[in-house]
């Protein structure tokens, strides 16, 4: 428990739009996740909440800073075989579902890819069963495997990505955004639907959100970003009880209260 699963060493994102303009969406960031911990990462629209977990994931190449995953360095170039552990055991689920699932391709054969490429499987039989039993540990059926994404609601599609993100059995799933399309009752189950999981497999997330009231509920320690900046870290408890950076303070004095006569005094 004491070595991080992940560690993020001053990871720097730049993006060269023209020759004369660059946009510096993460300046120097650096945080770790241990295994089985669930590490929360605010900031507003725009922060680069979403840029710090695709570079990560290496779906941008990042522009300088160490990412050390699993032992393994995971920046710079990747060798074949840290491609194929980092393609395995690092998972991503999406903020828009429908985006990020092939309309063409059944549930069964979208959840079941990864299987495909890494051969995780002996028989064809034995792939149905496993990715049957991914959509109900989701809450949804197997029966579902036969349709198409198209015929699912918002929060079920969600489900189906966080399904794709499990069948993998990852020491790691980068949660972007990944409830903020959903509504405020659905968000609650897709939630508890992650911590049980999280209980069952011992996996880590870095959790991306602005909803804050959500990240308290989930998360074991906070980052808070702020124009490509790490402004403040710490456990819940730290960030909620005493907020030291003025950034972090104005977050939480957003928050609403669910009780009019406070609300009613705080402005």
């Amino acid at each position: 428990m004491n070595e991080p699963l992940l560690k993020v060493d001053n990871l720097v994102q730049h993006f060269k739009v023209s020759r004369n303009f660059t946009v510096k969406a993460v300046n120097g960031v650096s945080f770790e996740i241990f295994p089985g911990e669930t590490y929360g990462l605010v900031g507003e629209s725009g922060s680069g909440k979403t840029t710090i977990g695709r570079s990560i994931i290496r779906l941008y190449e990042p522009t300088a800073g160490e990412i050390i995953f699993n032992r393994d360095k995971i920046s710079g170039t990747l060798t074949d075989k840290v491609r194929r552990m980092l393609r395995k055991n690092m998972q991503m689920i999406f903020q828009d579902p429908m985006s990020s699932l092939n309309p063409r391709k059944k549930i069964g054969d979208i959840i079941g890819e990864g299987l495909d490429i890494h051969g995780l499987y002996s028989t064809r039989k034995e792939r149905n069963r496993i990715i049957g039993e991914m959509l109900e540990k989701v809450g949804l059926s197997p029966a579902h495997a036969e349709r198409y994404p198209h015929q699912f609601s918002g929060g079920q599609r969600q489900r189906v990505g966080i399904a794709r993100a499990l069948v993998m059995k990852p020491k790691l799933i980068i949660a972007d955004e990944c409830i903020s399309a959903l509504d405020v009752s659905i968000q609650a189950q897709v939630v508890n639907l992650m911590k049980d999981i999280q209980a069952e497999t011992g996996c880590a997330y870095l959790f991306i959100a602005h909803d804050l009231s959500m990240v308290k509920y989930i998360s074991d320690r906070i980052g808070v970003l702020h124009l490509g900046n790490l402004v403040e870290t710490g456990t819940t408890q730290e960030i909620f009880s005493n907020p030291q950076h003025p950034y972090t303070q104005s977050l939480l004095a957003a928050v609403p209260i669910p009780n009019p006569r406070v609300e009613r005094h705080r402005h």
